[in-house]
Order: C-alpha cells, then structure tokens, then sequence
C-alpha cells in the first residue's frame, strides 16, 4: 500500500504565509522565517488596532481642550458643563466642530454655560 502524502494541502498552507510575507526582506522570503513574521505582523495588528482607537481619544481630547481654552474654559469644566446641560455630542463630533466651524463650537460652549 502507498504513503498517504499531502503535497497540495501543504503547499497550499505554505502559500498562503509567503503571500503574507510579500515585499518582507532578506530570508522572511523563507517558509519558515516568513511564516513567524507573518505571525508575529497579525500580532502587532491586532493590539495596534486597538491602540488606534486611544490615539483618536486623545486627539480629539487635545482639540477640545485647545478649543475650551480659547472660549475661556478648561477641557474638564467644559465637559461637565455638557453633562449638566444634557448635550450629547461625543469627542469626535465636538472636535470636528471645533475645527470646522469654530463659531457654532462657540455657541455650544454658550449653552453649556448657560444652563448651570
């Protein structure tokens, strides 16, 4: 009886990691250099894809409280002032808004400032 091989599933495993591998230097071209950097790359991915997300945070913190500042409050003041005064826009549209039409960010601030 003959030996079982599994040249097509395996090339087809081996393929796939070297399509990863594409444009990686040196000997990640290898199966087995490229398969623990293609790997180690789904890693960084995964815990870069959350780490985005902070970034943006801050970004948008960063925005705000220089937008805050320059209508005389600080970013924890305003924020609170938004809470009091029940207006439910997120950091992201708060700061779009204070880049985009600082005026209508203005009269936001003014509203939150009114209902105390």
């Amino acid at each position: 009886m003959t030996h079982a091989v599994s040249r097509v599933p395996r090339h087809a495993r081996k393929k796939k990691f070297r399509k990863q591998a594409k444009g990686y230097w040196g000997r990640r071209q290898n199966y087995r250099q490229a398969r623990g950097a293609v790997e180690r790359g789904w890693r960084y991915s995964w815990f870069h894809r959350r780490k985005k997300k902070r970034e943006f945070r801050r970004l948008w913190i960063t925005r705000l409280s220089a937008a805050a500042r320059s209508n005389g409050l600080t970013y924890s003041s305003l924020v609170h002032q938004l809470g009091k005064a029940k207006i439910e826009l997120n950091r992201k549209s708060l700061s779009e808004l204070a880049i985009r039409d600082p005026q209508a960010f203005a009269k936001v601030v003014q509203q939150a400032q009114a209902a105390k």
